[in-house]
């Protein structure tokens, strides 16, 4: 690459990065649904023009902003799961979980942007699915460890679950029980609904110690999960010859 082609390059990732900075903050005092690109442009000094060169839509700036806070929320859980992965599975669970929380109350604006309410008018594409698995395929992994291990327990389908239990199962980890995906699946839904309501104030006046009471439900989801009940105890509906094996 010449000198000068380098240069624009260099030139190209510092406005693009000045151009979500901006976006960000507009975020952070209108929300998602007033984010215009000819506010950036003009905060930013630049004509709307020059600005959709680098994104040619609302929408493709918003994209952007997505897959960066998945993106980021992703590392989080990531790096956090990195500093236990010789752990039990339980200790893992537990610090992807509280890694999500951190996030989230660090960048509330864009957990808000990926997990608060629909932006009206804009359809998320499928390039930010990547981004978006990136805590869920932790989850299942640490999940995936303990069944090929020590074991997890299964709870019962009933009759009527049973075949989108097997088709969710298809599409999201064929080799583990169509029940503990259900149990997954929920587990991860509860997960954000958790973050969110301490996030958006749902839990004002009703929980107090937030940590705590955080730290007890994400390890009631690992009980849902079947990570509570290993194998090598031997207690009843324990392990792989638990209830619904």
């Amino acid at each position: 690459m010449s000198t000068a082609r380098g240069a624009r390059a260099r030139a190209r990732i510092e406005v693009t990065a000045a151009i979500k900075d901006e976006a960000r903050r507009q975020l952070a005092a209108e929300g998602a649904a007033k984010l215009s690109l000819r506010a950036v442009a003009r905060e930013l000094g630049m004509v709307s023009s020059a600005l959709y060169r680098y994104f040619p839509s609302r929408d493709d700036l918003l994209t952007a902003l997505i897959i960066d806070a998945y993106d980021s929320l992703g590392e989080s859980a990531e790096s956090a799961h990195a500093e236990v992965a010789d752990a039990e599975p339980r200790e893992r669970w537990r610090a992807v979980c509280e890694a999500a929380r951190r996030w989230a109350l660090a960048h509330p604006h864009e957990y808000a942007l990926i997990y608060g309410s629909p932006v009206p008018g804009y359809t998320a594409p499928e390039t930010t699915v990547p981004a978006a698995a990136r805590v869920g395929l932790l989850l299942i992994g640490i999940v995936r460890d303990a069944h090929q291990g020590e074991g997890v327990a299964r709870t019962p389908l009933p009759a009527e679950l049973k075949p989108e239990a097997q088709r969710m199962a298809a599409d999201l980890a064929p080799d583990l029980p169509a029940e503990v995906i259900v149990a997954l699946v929920a587990a991860w839904a509860q997960l954000y609904g958790l973050i969110g309501f301490e996030l958006f104030g749902q839990f004002n006046r009703v929980v107090e110690e937030r940590q705590a009471f955080f730290r007890h439900a994400v390890d009631q989801l690992a009980h849902g999960v079947g990570l509570v009940f290993p194998r090598s105890t031997g207690a009843a509906g324990g392990g792989r010859g638990g209830a619904g094996s």
